[in-house]
């Protein structure tokens, strides 16, 4: 079985919350662990992850300890940052056993083809201001800069208010099936030339949804508020949103 998870925002929240949301993501991974051959984690795991050289955000050592005895195990973990963690560099990686990828990826998994994003930054050339602000977050000279002058408490506080204020955006109550509509529709042009696509997987938007037109079939998992959907993979290619209820 290969699994599929986003949206956790580890860290968001006061004290308590975050602590909960944590203590929750690791009971998934310690159940889809029974028989996962790998699991994606599509982003936004961190509510704000920022990497210097030598520091990395405090706390997360449930998660980061989990990730790694899996990691041990054999289970393959694959991360797909999206807009809150896209800061991670090597440490995942080295510390934990984390495969980590900055752009969408096309895989195949038990015979069929899949599209895994995030979901931030597609389909978003008529959104000027998002599409700058997107540019300049992931400019690698801005983060360099940004490590060299902002110190780790500043830097965390200010990514902690941001993130939160971005969050917000994709509140449930503000959305609706037709807020993803750019996503299926970014989904409608990557099978225009790549028809050989079975599944498209994101997440970023909250909003769990499956959406099935002709060949085209995306599948939105939701964020961990309240009960979570996650898609899971079988060994003969079918794939479903599951319920991870509180």
């Amino acid at each position: 079985m290969y699994y599929f998870a986003s949206d956790v925002h580890l860290g968001a929240g006061d004290e308590k919350q975050a602590r909960r949301t944590e203590q929750r993501f690791v009971e998934w991974l310690d159940m889809v662990a029974q028989d996962a051959e790998g699991i994606f984690l599509v982003g936004d795991i961190f509510d704000f992850w920022f990497e210097y050289k030598n520091v990395i955000p405090k706390g997360f050592v449930r998660t980061l300890g989990k990730l790694a005895e899996l990691s041990d195990r054999g289970i393959k973990i694959t991360l797909i940052t999206g807009n809150h963690d896209m800061w991670t560099q090597e440490y995942l990686q080295k510390e934990c056993g984390v495969e980590v990828f900055h752009t969408p990826q096309s895989v195949e998994l038990c015979g069929k083809r899949l599209f895994i994003a995030h979901g931030d930054n597609m389909n978003i050339k008529n959104q000027p201001i998002l599409r700058l602000m997107n540019a300049t977050f992931r400019s690698r000279i801005a983060r360099v800069l940004f490590s060299w002058l902002v110190h780790p408490d500043i830097a965390l506080s200010f990514g902690k208010w941001w993130s939160g204020k971005s969050r917000k955006s994709h509140s449930m109550e503000q959305l609706s099936e037709s807020s993803l509509g750019f996503l299926i529709d970014y989904g409608r042009s990557h099978m225009a030339t790549n028809p050989t696509t079975d599944y498209i997987i994101f997440g970023h938007m909250h909003y769990p949804h499956e959406c099935n037109e002709d060949n085209l079939h995306v599948l939105f998992l939701s964020a961990w508020e309240g009960d979570v959907r996650y898609a899971a993979l079988d060994h003969k290619g079918n794939i479903e949103l599951k319920t991870f209820a509180l």
